[in-house]
């Protein structure tokens, strides 16, 4: 349909462009409506409330390794390809929901406020932020648009899900830690020096 080649498919991938859905045997599958959608780009008929972003995260390396965020964004990818929306970009990181510096986050705000799109899919809140998921999604409506927050589908086994929410509520409780000890050290510090 779009007379590309593999290659082209997998640098647009890349880029968020044309995210595909996985097969169980790693397959790549593209919905028709996001090859259209593609082929008429510019075409009026191409609602904005319609095109949407895909913010994934896991906190570790090892879960992405493990191929966890491939397999949140192939969740995502079907959910959307369900609605027949278009994919304008699938964004990522791996990080803890606690960090303010997460580039993936930041380009979604970024193609918020430049109006790209209408919805941001996400699997749950927390891998939005673990903590004012309220004021994201205020913020998003500022600029038109909503959050849709996938509803889980997937028969996950609850063993795992709860040694990967175990695992991930430990790494952010030590970032608070270490956030809250250096600004406590930094303080004793300057008092430090003014006494001097």
């Amino acid at each position: 349909m779009l007379g590309m080649s593999i290659d082209g498919l997998r640098k647009w991938e890349r880029e968020g462009r044309l995210i595909p859905v996985r097969t169980v045997t790693n397959h790549r599958r593209y919905p028709v409506a996001n090859l259209r959608a593609l082929m008429h780009e510019d075409a009026p008929d191409v609602a904005r409330d319609t095109r949407c972003l895909l913010y994934a995260r896991v906190s570790t390396e090892k879960q992405q390794e493990a191929g966890n965020l491939d397999r949140q964004l192939g969740r995502l990818t079907a959910f959307v390809a369900d609605r027949q929306w278009t994919v304008v970009a699938a964004l990522t990181d791996v990080a803890s929901g606690l960090n303010e510096k997460r580039r993936g986050l930041h380009r979604l705000l970024d193609l918020a406020q430049q109006h790209q799109a209408g919805i941001v899919v996400v699997e749950d809140k927390d891998r939005l932020t673990r903590f004012g998921f309220s004021y994201l999604e205020r913020y998003l409506h500022a600029f038109g648009m909503r959050v849709v927050v996938m509803e889980h589908t997937v028969k996950d086994d609850p063993r795992t899900k709860r040694e990967e929410f175990q695992q991930e509520l430990v790494e952010d409780l030590s970032a608070i830690t270490t956030a809250f000890s250096a600004r406590i050290d930094g303080k004793h510090g300057a008092e430090k020096i003014e006494m001097q």
